[in-house]
């Protein structure tokens, strides 16, 4: 199976983003440093994942993205969605009725999305706690304050 490397990029940039404290932001510029991309790229994905409602923009000098949910809600599927999609990765050309080889691949892809749904983004900053460190390292985050 595969993903767009733009899904890659995605799942990387939430977990920097997931890794924050809360009510922190950061910004495109450190995002795109962070895995060495176009800010321009990588701006397009964030369009995305706004538009999925996982995350949000806060303008202004203290400005950037932040998370609209809790992080423990937040899947690896979500991410997969908002930048790939709901459809289905294998299409039957045939089209008939009862095909045994839609039913398996069928099968298949909803216990991956099932598994998918499961693991969350947290579990992954949990296990690596020098991440937020790494943030950091070259530019504070920033804390917005809602007005």
């Amino acid at each position: 199976m595969k993903y767009s490397q733009a899904t890659n990029y995605a799942l990387h940039t939430m977990l920097y983003i997931v890794a924050l404290p809360v009510g922190s932001t950061i910004g495109v510029q450190r995002l795109a440093e962070l895995q060495k991309l176009s800010p321009t790229y990588l701006s397009k994905i964030l369009t995305k994942l706004v538009k999925a409602g996982i995350i949000e923009s806060a303008p202004g000098v203290n400005g950037g993205y932040r998370l609209t949910r809790n992080k423990a809600d937040l899947s690896f599927l979500d991410v997969i969605h908002a930048i790939e999609g709901k459809a289905s990765l294998f299409q039957d050309g045939l089209h008939h009725q009862g095909c045994l080889i839609q039913d398996v691949m069928t099968q298949a892809e909803q216990q991956m999305e099932d598994y998918l749904k499961e693991r969350k983004l947290v579990e992954l900053v949990d296990k690596n706690p020098g991440l937020l460190s790494m943030l950091n390292a070259c530019e504070p985050l920033r804390h917005f304050a809602p007005t």
